[in-house]
């Protein structure tokens, strides 16, 4: 900051080669930058994303104790770290940087030059702008929890949990159903080899069921997730069961033996064109 508290901002503009200066006068942009508010330094090259273009940015900051730095150049997906880099290395904090992309957004989406470097200098314009707001950001390292959560026991979860959890991680693994399987369950045969669906899916999800860093939650659903990337804390709906899971070994006795009223008083088996009834005790 100046004495009047306002920011010192550097303007650096990059010619890419002739990616960017086939198009945008890039001189005429410099003039223009140098004479926004609170811009106290705009300087042009030819490659600033080089190492003499790194030094350039250092060699201004420190020159001219700039606060804050833009660069015009290429997109930030690219060299948004290079410059950050810099701008840190030049004893600025690199989160005081602002990044113009005036090639993929200009010069190579713009025929006329003209235009070019309008849109150019609109760009810059509102880097300056921005820049001018940013706040100073730390980088800080906090914990993270290994736990992986999986929603959906389809085979694409079933698959990922399996690799998850031979990797050893520990995996929660959700379904809304009562089991496991998904739609490929309902399958005959998998497109295109025509394999056998149950003959893929089956050993998997028995996998699933016996892998000791897997902890599956069927008839489950998840009704809330907080916190952030790292350490998310979900909050999971287990739905009733009726049946202690633990002891069931799915004789079908607590069928005959239910005293509440919500089973059906007649179970129907298909079995081809043949359907058998068998009539349950009144309870």
């Amino acid at each position: 900051m100046n004495q009047n508290g306002q920011p010192r901002i550097g303007v650096f503009i990059c010619h890419c080669g002739t990616n960017i200066s086939n198009k945008v006068n890039v001189y005429d942009v410099a003039e223009f930058a140098s004479k926004l508010d609170n811009v106290i330094v705009a300087k042009e090259y030819k490659f600033m994303c080089s190492d003499p273009g790194q030094e350039l940015i250092k060699e201004q900051i420190k020159e001219h104790n700039l606060t804050r730095v833009v660069v015009a150049s290429c997109s930030p997906l690219m060299h948004e770290p290079t410059f950050r880099g810099a701008t840190s290395e030049g004893g600025v904090n690199p989160f005081f940087f602002q990044m113009a992309n005036i090639r993929e957004h200009v010069s190579w989406v713009t025929e006329n030059p003209d235009a070019a470097t309008k849109k150019a200098k609109a760009l810059i314009s509102a880097a300056v702008r921005r820049v001018a707001l940013h706040d100073p950001l730390m980088k800080k390292e906090v914990p993270v929890r290994p736990e992986v959560l999986i929603v959906g026991g389809g085979i694409a979860g079933i698959h990922a949990a399996l690799t998850y959890a031979s990797s050893g991680k520990k995996v929660y693994l959700v379904e809304k159903e009562s089991s496991i399987g998904g739609h490929m369950s309902m399958l005959d045969k998998t497109f295109p080899t025509l394999d056998c669906s149950a003959c893929i899916l089956t050993p998997k999800m028995s996998e699933v069921g016996k892998h000791p860093n897997i902890e599956l939650l069927t008839w489950s659903e998840v009704e809330e997730i907080s916190g952030f990337v790292g350490n998310f804390k979900v909050k999971i709906k287990k739905k009733a069961r009726y049946v202690d899971v633990d002891k069931c070994n799915g004789c079908g006795d607590c069928w005959n033996n239910c005293p509440t009223t919500i089973t059906p008083s007649e179970r129907i088996i298909r079995k081809g064109d043949m359907i058998i009834k068998k009539i349950e005790k009144e309870h």
